[in-house]
């Protein structure tokens, strides 16, 4: 270290006696942290069977508490000429995905904003055009995500009810499929013809379920036990349990005042579920898409689906 030092005074005053500057001693680089990497936009399609189950709801509220922490999230109504979620949300649309259609409007022109930078891609309601839309129609809706100059974090797609083209097709678009359910027997049976369907004709293998409308988390856990059971012995597909949302009155004031129970009650019972499944999703491995033969939110270079 002295003999450094001594070498630098030697070069400083060989510079002066030959009046020439010091030339300086070259600064040591500056090393730049590579930005982290963002990860992919993951599509989560919430799905149900039957109707009045909640799926809905789950797709508002889930949507909303990913998007209070720090998330980026569009959340899609493609309960095609039945559309809700901007009624849950207050949101008065101009625009639906009728009009993206038509070619009038571009994906970004549908999203609408919602409390806590949720952005909402409203169906339409009352039409009867986009309630009979093919599967081609369908395809062009799940492309025009790719359109989108920057994918948010998480798509959450939620589906109609039943087994239609529809669901079915947004759902297998999907990287995952959250199953809502309740202690119903038509709920459990809707779900388990939902799950035969999407695994044997789209090769979805992998489901999550939640529990919902449940009294407890011991009621969700056998509610989820019922539905695994009959899937192993019958299906093959990984049905894992998500979480549960309790039958919870603030929640249903939520919705009487159209609004997300995570925004107005956030410490509620329901509030807190909510925010324990947002937890959940983020915590997921990233998703596999290789070998997809079918037609994938986000993916250019799907090809046409299977099974029609």
């Amino acid at each position: 270290m002295n003999q450094a030092i001594g070498l630098e005074a030697m070069l400083h005053a060989l510079a002066e006696r030959h009046g020439s500057k010091p030339v300086p001693a070259p600064e040591p680089p500056v090393h730049v942290a590579a930005p982290t990497p963002r990860r992919r936009c993951r599509a989560i399609a919430v799905a149900g069977g039957k109707g009045g189950v909640g799926k809905t709801t789950v797709s508002v509220n889930l949507g909303m508490a990913l998007a209070k922490e720090g998330r980026q999230v569009i959340l899609l109504d493609a309960d095609m000429g039945l559309a809700n979620i901007d009624v849950l949300l207050g949101l008065t649309p101009t625009r639906h995905i009728g009009h993206l259609l038509d070619g009038t409007c571009g994906i970004e022109d549908l999203l609408l904003s919602a409390p806590h930078g949720l952005k909402v891609v409203p169906a339409g309601s009352g039409t009867r055009r986009l309630a009979q839309l093919g599967n081609g129609e369908h395809a062009a809706v799940i492309r025009a995500f790719d359109d989108l100059p920057e994918p948010p974090d998480y798509l959450l797609v939620d589906t109609a009810a039943g087994l239609s083209d529809n669901v079915a097709m947004f759902a297998a678009a999907a990287d995952d499929v959250v199953l809502v359910v309740c202690d119903e027997p038509a709920s459990l049976t809707d779900a388990y013809a939902l799950l035969k369907v999407l695994s044997r004709d789209f090769g979805v293998r992998r489901f999550r379920m939640v529990a919902n409308m449940v009294r407890n988390a011991s009621e969700a856990r056998v509610l989820h036990q019922k539905l695994a059971r009959v899937c192993d012995r019958f299906l093959d597909v990984a049905l894992e349990f998500m979480g549960m949302v309790p039958n919870d009155e603030r929640l249903k004031q939520a919705i009487r005042r159209q609004s997300a129970v995570v925004d107005l009650w956030p410490s509620s019972r329901s509030g807190q579920a909510f925010k324990q499944l947002a937890g959940a999703v983020d915590t997921w491995g990233e998703p596999e898409r290789l070998g997809l033969d079918r037609i994938a939110f986000f993916s250019r270079h799907a090809t046409v689906a299977t099974g029609w």
